[in-house]
């Protein structure tokens, strides 16, 4: 237990100073971290960063839903701080106090907004109370990535990084990932992985009971994918980046939910969620390797066919990462699932 707590401590450091985690690789291997859905963690964003040096990773995959969930309001009344968890109110006395308890939350992945009593007043009643809401939600999801790209470009040197917005991820923030010069935002696209390897990447899946931003019919989402994967030159060297797991595939197993979109007999009843489309073009193609996420209950590791088909889950809430770590040498080699 002790040496496990010690490794988590390194890969949170802001710096790793050249520390790995004791996984070293031969010259000739290319080796991926994979992670996804660390919904606005920043937490999670700099143990992803870090993982280029703690993993001795060649390339960092960050799969979609980048973004957090939800503003905390804070409210500032001259003398103390309040804020309402579950019910009950609590008081922050002191910056100090303050400043430790936003660094918490933004770990976490909520997006904490400050405010005086009047706007936190406006913020529930007024007739534009909900546009005004949406206009700092978006706003602080831009001002969270604008941070994350300052830290990737101060720690990184020429490690490729690439990341994929997933259905949760509002379309506003792709211009913002897009003015970094250390990630790439590839949605859509095919790169150059290295080892003759090529990614082809979607954040989009097919529909959810909340009406994300990115996702469609089944149908159309088959077309997506069929667009995505047919620039890429040779199927026996493909990497598919897709959010969503194949149906019925170990990697898509969620609570099963009623009509009122609660877990059912306390969230032990699960079933598969996951795309048909997703599952038939990995039928198809083949590729040695598929990269999910998505449905963070799901960790794991499946084969379709000879496909090896990963999601390495997410416990974003808890500022874990939870990552997998991949070998290219030409082969696949699926090192394993780690957390940290």
């Amino acid at each position: 237990m002790g040496v496990f707590t010690s490794l988590k401590e390194k890969l949170n450091q802001e710096s790793t100073s050249g520390e790995t985690a004791g996984m070293e690789k031969d010259p000739d291997v290319r080796r991926l971290f994979y992670a996804t859905d660390v919904h606005g963690s920043s937490a999670c964003w700099r143990k992803f960063v870090n993982s280029a040096d703690f993993y001795d990773a060649d390339v960092l995959v960050l799969g979609g839903d980048t973004t957090g969930k939800a503003i905390f309001p804070i409210v500032d009344e001259g003398d103390k701080y309040t804020y309402t968890r579950q019910g009950d109110e609590h008081t922050i006395d002191g910056d100090d106090e303050l400043d430790e308890f936003i660094e918490s939350l933004k770990n976490t992945g909520y997006y904490p907004y400050v405010m005086d009593e009047a706007e936190y007043e406006h913020l529930q009643s007024a007739d534009d109370a909900e546009e005004r809401q949406n206009e700092i939600f978006l706003s602080k999801m831009k001002e969270r990535i604008h941070e994350w790209i300052d830290f990737a470009d101060e720690r990184l040197d020429d490690t490729p990084v690439y990341a994929c917005p997933g259905n949760d991820d509002p379309f506003e923030i792709d211009e913002v990932w897009q003015e970094s010069d250390q990630v790439d935002l590839v949605e859509g696209e095919i790169v150059d992985i290295g080892k003759g390897y090529e990614m082809a990447s979607t954040g989009w899946t097919h529909p959810t009971p909340w009406d994300t931003d990115r996702e469609e019919p089944e149908e159309q989402l088959r077309d997506r994918l069929e667009r995505v994967v047919s620039g890429i030159d040779d199927y026996d060297r493909a990497i598919f980046n897709f959010h969503e797991p194949p149906y019925d595939s170990q990697l898509d197993e969620a609570p099963e939910l009623d009509e009122e979109l609660r877990p059912k007999f306390g969230a032990q009843s699960t079933e598969p969620v996951g795309s048909e489309a997703v599952r038939n073009v990995i039928e198809e193609y083949q590729p040695p390797l598929s990269l999910h996420g998505h449905i963070h209950e799901s960790r794991g590791h499946t084969k379709i066919g000879d496909t090896d088909a990963i999601n390495p889950g997410s416990v974003y809430s808890e500022g874990s990462l939870q990552g997998a770590i991949v070998d290219l040498q030409p082969r696949v080699d699926v090192v394993g699932l780690v957390r940290g």
